[in-house]
């Protein structure tokens, strides 16, 4: 594993342990970098271009107004992710800041989840 994406994974489970929620914390090898689950939730991908959080709609502005983040891109031709923002490397080294976008990025729920389900149809 690139030893700069292994930075990055003790950085993101400094921020859990921080929160006292290491166990939650999973890591799957994908595509030469990172997942990263949080509570079983898809919450960072750690790659040769830094960590991308998935960051929910209504925080992501607040994020990108740190120096140094950006909309992370699968590749250089790809479009912006519209949910995975890129944390400036400042703001991955700060244990305690780092932790408090995990649990901002951990609470929010998935859209999937916010939806009604529709009902049944009697047949």
């Amino acid at each position: 594993m690139n030893a700069d994406i292994e930075v990055l994974r003790r950085d993101l489970e400094d921020a859990a342990t921080h929160l006292g929620r290491p166990h939650d914390l999973r890591f799957k090898p994908m595509f030469g970098g990172l997942m990263a689950y949080f509570d079983e939730k898809p919450l960072a991908w750690l790659s040769t271009q830094g960590m991308a959080l998935k960051v929910p709609e209504q925080d992501q502005a607040a994020l990108l107004a740190h120096e140094g983040a950006a909309r992370f891109r699968h590749r250089a031709d790809a479009p912006p992710s519209r949910s995975y923002l890129i944390v400036p490397p400042s703001l991955c080294r700060d244990t305690p800041r780092l932790a408090e976008w995990l649990e901002r990025c951990a609470r929010a729920v998935p859209a999937a989840q916010k939806r009604p389900r529709p009902k049944a149809r009697p047949r």
